[in-house]
C-alpha cells in the first residue's frame, strides 16, 4: 500500500509540476506574442504585396533590353584617333559605339567620368548627348514617343526608391507625364534598362521598403540600429514558435491533461490548431529572414568596383576604323590594358555557318543563343589578333579587385566602404573558370544583371569565386561558400523556392498562404488576449 501511495503522491507532484511549468510557458508565450504582435503584421502584409503585385499588379514594358546590332563599317568614316583629335582630347578612360536617332556615335569616357558623344560621320559633338541618349533609351524601352518627359536627372547612389537590387549606378532617371507616371532608369553608358516603376510600383515599393525592411528606421537613427531591432524581434519570434512547437508538439501528451481542464472553444481551439502547424512557417521565416539581414551590414560597393586606366590617343597608332577583323559581323568596341600592352576589345556576332540544334525541352533555348558573341582582341600597335585573352582579362581583373596590384585614380571604390576586403590571389591555383551567358545558376542569379560573365573559383581558404565581366572591366559578384549557405537558407525558407517544381504560381500561392496563417493565427492570439483581459475586469 506504501508503494502505491508514494506512486500517487509522486504522480500528484508532477502534474503540479507541469502545471506549473505550463503556466509560466503561457505566459511566455503570451508576452512574446504581444511584444511582436505589430513586427508580425508589417512583415508578414508586405510579404503577402510581394507575391501578389508580381502576378495582379506586375508592370510590363514594351522592351527590356536593346538587341545588338551589325555595326556598318561605311558609318565609321572617322577612327576614334581623328575624333578625338579634332576635339582636342588627349585623355579619356574608355570608348564604344551607339547608335540612335539615326545617328552613329562614339560614346567616349572622359577621366571625370562624364561621357560625350561624337557623330562617327564628321567628329562633331552631339550637345547634351547623355540626356539625350537617355531619354532616347527611355522611350524606346517603353515604346513611348509621344509622352513629355516631367524630370530628368541622374541617380548616383541607391535610394527609397531605386534599392541596390537594381546594381547599376549611375542612371538616368526620366519621369514621364502619363497616366501611370512612370518612372524609368536607364545606364546610358552600357544601355541598359535598370528598372522601371508606374505608381502601383512605386507605392509597392515605398510599403515594402517601410514596413518589409523597416527603411523608417533608417530616417530617425542607423543602419546598424535597424538591423540589430529586426533581428532582436526576429529572434523572439522565433523563440515563441518555438515555445509554441513545445507546449503543442513535442510535450503535448504531457500537458493534454492539464490542458483538457481549460475550454477549447471558439477562437482558442482555432488558435492552438492552426498555431501548431503555422509554428513551422514562423520559425523559418523568422530565422531565413534574420540571417539575410546579418548581410546588410555594409554598404554596395560592387558598383563601383571596375578598372578604368587613363589612355592617351598617342598610345594607340592603329586606327580603330582599320582593324584586322571580320567587320561584317562587328558589333562593336572598347579599350583594355593588359601587362602593359592596350588591345582593343572587339564584340562579334558568332559565325553564320555555325550549327546550333535545340535541346530538347529547353525552353530558353533561344534566349542562350541570343546573349552569345564572339569577342576578338587585337594589339593597339601591331593590328594583331591576339587569341584567348578574355580569360587572361578577366584573371588580371580578379587579381586586381583583391588588392593584387596597387591601386590609383583608376579603380573607383569608395574607400569609406566597411566591407572586409577579399583575400589577395597572388600564387592562387585557379580551380574553375567559366563564361556564363545566362542566369541559370543559383549561384548568380538573375539579381546580379550582368551578363556575360567568367565565373573564376580559386583555391584560397575561402574557395570564393568572383564574376567578371569583361566588356567594362567590372566585378559582378563575389561569392563565398557563407554566401551560398546564406543565400540557400534565403531561397529555401523565405522564397519556397524548394516548390519550383510546382511552377512559380503554386509556388507564391504557397508563400502566400503560410504568411497568412501567420497572421491569422498572430491576431487571433492577440484577440484572446484582449477577451482574457476583459474578462478580468468583470
Amino acid at each position: 500500500m506504501s508503494k502505491e501511495i508514494k506512486e500517487k503522491k509522486s504522480k500528484k507532484k508532477d502534474s503540479k509540476i507541469i502545471r506549473k511549468i505550463k503556466q509560466h510557458m503561457y505566459k511566455w508565450h503570451r508576452t512574446i506574442g504581444l511584444i511582436t504582435i505589430i513586427p508580425v503584421i508589417f512583415w508578414t502584409l508586405s510579404g503577402l504585396m510581394h507575391p501578389f503585385m508580381a502576378h495582379f499588379f506586375k508592370p510590363e514594358i514594351a522592351h527590356d533590353k536593346i538587341e545588338q546590332q551589325v555595326i556598318d563599317k561605311k558609318q565609321l568614316q572617322f577612327s576614334i584617333q581623328e575624333v578625338l583629335k579634332q576635339n582636342s582630347i588627349n585623355d579619356f578612360k574608355n570608348f564604344r559605339i551607339i547608335s540612335f536617332n539615326n545617328a552613329t556615335y562614339y560614346q567616349v569616357k572622359m577621366i571625370p567620368g562624364d561621357l560625350l558623344y561624337f557623330n562617327t560621320s564628321n567628329g562633331k559633338k552631339l550637345e547634351n548627348g547623355d540626356q539625350k541618349y537617355a531619354e532616347w533609351l527611355s522611350r524606346y524601352f517603353l515604346d513611348d514617343q509621344k509622352s513629355a518627359v516631367k524630370k530628368s536627372e541622374i541617380v548616383t547612389e541607391f535610394t527609397s526608391q531605386y534599392k541596390y537590387v537594381n546594381r547599376y549606378l549611375p542612371v538616368y532617371k526620366l519621369s514621364f507625364d502619363r497616366p501611370d507616371a512612370m518612372e524609368i532608369y536607364v545606364e546610358t553608358s552600357s544601355s541598359k534598362l535598370a528598372t522601371y516603376n508606374p505608381t502601383s510600383r512605386q507605392v509597392f515599393i515605398w510599403f515594402f521598403d517601410t514596413f518589409h525592411n523597416w527603411s523608417f528606421i533608417d530616417a530617425i537613427a542607423n543602419n546598424s540600429i535597424r538591423i540589430i531591432t529586426m533581428i532582436f524581434l526576429l529572434s523572439i519570434i522565433a523563440f515563441s514558435a518555438l515555445s509554441g512547437i513545445l507546449i503543442y508538439g513535442l510535450l503535448w501528451k504531457q500537458f493534454k491533461k492539464v490542458d483538457s481542464l481549460q475550454a477549447k472553444k471558439g477562437l482558442r481551439k482555432y488558435h492552438r490548431q492552426i498555431g501548431i502547424w503555422v509554428s513551422l512557417f514562423t520559425l523559418t521565416f523568422a530565422f531565413s529572414g534574420a540571417y539575410h539581414a546579418t548581410t546588410k551590414w555594409s554598404p554596395y560597393t560592387l558598383s563601383q568596383m571596375v578598372y578604368e586606366p587613363t589612355f592617351s590617343t598617342k598610345e594607340i597608332p592603329v586606327a580603330s576604323n582599320n582593324l584586322n577583323l571580320d567587320w561584317n559581323r562587328f558589333e562593336n568596341i572598347g579599350i583594355i590594358t593588359l601587362n602593359d600592352t592596350i588591345y582593343y576589345r572587339c564584340q562579334l556576332t558568332e559565325k553564320e555557318n555555325r550549327k546550333f540544334r535545340k535541346p530538347k525541352g529547353d525552353s530558353k533555348w533561344k534566349k542562350k543563343q541570343d546573349s552569345k558573341s564572339e569577342v576578338v582582341y587585337i594589339n593597339a600597335t601591331t593590328n594583331q589578333i591576339t587569341p584567348n585573352i578574355d580569360l587572361e582579362y578577366a584573371d588580371f581583373l580578379a587579381y586586381y579587385f583583391t588588392d593584387g596590384t596597387p591601386k590609383g585614380a583608376c579603380c573607383e571604390m569608395d574607400e569609406t566602404s566597411h566591407e572586409e576586403p577579399q583575400p589577395a590571389l597572388e600564387n592562387a591555383k585557379l580551380l574553375e573558370s567559366k563564361v556564363l551567358t545566362d542566369f541559370e545558376s543559383r549561384e548568380y542569379g538573375f539579381v546580379n544583371k550582368r551578363l556575360p560573365v567568367i565565373k573564376l573559383t580559386y583555391d584560397t581558404p575561402e574557395k570564393t569565386s568572383y564574376f567578371i565581366e569583361t566588356a567594362t572591366s567590372r566585378l559582378a559578384a563575389v561569392v563565398t561558400p557563407a554566401d551560398k549557405v546564406e543565400g540557400y537558407s534565403f531561397a529555401i525558407f523565405h522564397k519556397f523556392l524548394f516548390m519550383d517544381w510546382a511552377g512559380k504560381n503554386i509556388r507564391d500561392l504557397a508563400t502566400v498562404l503560410a504568411a497568412l496563417s501567420i497572421l491569422i493565427v498572430s491576431i487571433l492570439g492577440f484577440i484572446l488576449f484582449l477577451k482574457s483581459r476583459q474578462a478580468l475586469r468583470y
